[in-house]
């Protein structure tokens, strides 16, 4: 048995692998929507550094569900419980200090960027602080395995397949929305009105979307 076919399915099952994986990926989502208002409100730079932090958070619930905690959430209505809650809490604490931040609409000029470092940590807690998401890979990922070789290394590499096409089309969405920023800021006034907007509807949503799969 070579390495590949330990690590992998069959080509039929690959190519449907990632065809799903692209659909799924390309199909705009509350991480989609958080890297594209990040993007709007602080330039490219910052929708790309939000764009690793989500994708290092979905690896995480990836390795998570291939170790189990998938199973934990299915049969623990408290586990998943309290980790939606602390998600959606960090989601309208987010949306409180876009409410906070000084506005800089009002004199023309460009409102200051945070630091990479906590665009990419707070994309990070959005996307490992949503159940779903370890919920969605324990779902999903088992029906492409199977049954020679490791089933957890093949879970992980796949997980690792669907992280990397989740990543180049958020990049895409940001890159994007960074083109379009100029007119959308001049459009909407004051970026952090509609920043802390979008936050609060993403924390309402992970605390009472109800159900359990990927959103």
């Amino acid at each position: 048995m070579d390495l590949l076919t330990t690590l992998l399915p069959d080509g039929a099952a690959l190519y449907a692998f990632l065809i799903a994986t692209l659909v799924l990926a390309l199909t705009p989502g509350p991480g989609v929507v958080f890297i594209v208002t990040r993007t709007l409100a602080q330039g490219r730079t910052a929708g790309l550094a939000s764009v690793a932090g989500v994708a290092l958070g979905n690896l995480a619930n990836a390795v998570g569900a291939s170790i189990g905690l998938a199973a934990l959430f299915a049969v623990s209505s408290l586990a998943f419980t309290v980790v939606r809650w602390a998600g959606a809490a960090y989601l309208i604490w987010l949306g409180i200090q876009a409410l906070r931040h000084p506005s800089a609409a009002a004199d023309g000029a460009r409102p200051t960027p945070a630091a990479p470092r906590k665009l990419f940590r707070d994309g990070f807690f959005v996307a490992l602080l949503n159940p779903k998401t370890t919920l969605f890979f324990a779902a999903f990922i088992p029906q492409f395995l199977h049954p020679e070789g490791s089933q957890a290394a093949q879970a992980l590499t796949l997980s690792v397949l669907f992280v990397v096409v989740a990543a180049t089309t958020d990049s895409l969405y940001a890159l994007l929305a960074g083109s379009l920023a100029p007119m959308l800021r001049g459009a909407a006034g004051s970026g952090r009105h509609v920043s802390a907007l979008v936050y609060f509807a993403l924390g309402l949503y992970a605390a009472f979307g109800g159900s359990r799969q990927q959103n």
